[in-house]
């Protein structure tokens, strides 16, 4: 479904290279040391940067040349962007219609989005009335409800406490599955990467990732010298 053919990527002293294949329906997470491009990578298949050399496809058509918002994608950041001065039903409506005129058969979707994360009761507040994971919840309905077979994750959730992170993200599994959604999810937290994902992408110090590999071989005992010194590394693992 997504593909990154010979992808380089050169900004002031730094190189990037991508190259992998990614089916559709997958639960990927990224991993990598502070600075490795995890976040580059995301932002190439977004469309907010343009890779120097290389293709990227997604259901063999390049996308190279559209801009971010005609992707096939939604994508959610840490900052969930919610405007304050609209409710959370509204802010949700803002992923199916810009002027939040929505149709009989998008408010049925909407509320059913709603429901899977569990805000279902809170869509007459403003987002300064919720707490961070409900706000999050919005964001994350807001990306669900539009439809897109492609859901980027830039650590939205890093700032919650664990056992709401670990919540979000089996909402986003649930959600995923149900709606075949394939999903690309930078992450600091090997566990969540362990809970969550099917599939792993290593993006080493050197800024490069070669491989989609089974979650099953995320192992501290993995051949790749660097992913094995990285994991043992990580404290959480």
């Amino acid at each position: 479904m997504i593909k990154f053919s010979q992808v380089h990527y050169h900004f002031e002293q730094h190189q990037f290279h991508f190259d992998f294949n990614i089916d559709e329906g997958r639960i990927v997470a990224i991993i990598g040391p502070s600075g490795a491009g995890k976040s580059t990578l995301l932002n190439m298949l977004a469309g907010f940067i343009k890779p120097t050399e290389g293709d990227i496809q997604i259901n063999n058509q390049s996308v190279i040349e559209q801009a971010p918002h005609h992707r096939p994608l939604s994508i959610l950041f840490q900052n969930n962007n919610l405007f304050s001065h609209l409710s959370a039903y509204q802010n949700i409506a803002l992923g199916l219609h810009p002027g939040l005129k929505l149709t009989e058969q998008q408010k049925q979707r909407l509320h059913k989005m709603a429901s899977q994360v569990g805000i279902d009761t809170l869509l007459t507040r403003l987002p300064e009335q919720l707490s961070g994971g409900q706000q999050q919840r919005i964001a994350l309905a807001r990306c669900f409800v539009q439809g897109r077979p492609i859901l980027l994750l830039d650590e939205p959730f890093s700032a919650l406490d664990p056992s709401l992170r670990a919540s979000m993200l089996a909402h986003v599994k649930l959600m995923a599955e149900s709606e075949n959604v394939t999903v690309l999810m930078v992450t600091h937290h090997i566990s969540d990467a362990l809970s969550v994902a099917s599939d792993f992408i290593f993006v080493n110090q050197n800024g490069s990732a070669l491989a989609v590999e089974k979650i099953e071989k995320l192992t501290s005992e993995h051949s790749d010298q660097q992913l094995s010194l990285f994991l043992n590394a990580e404290a959480t693992f």
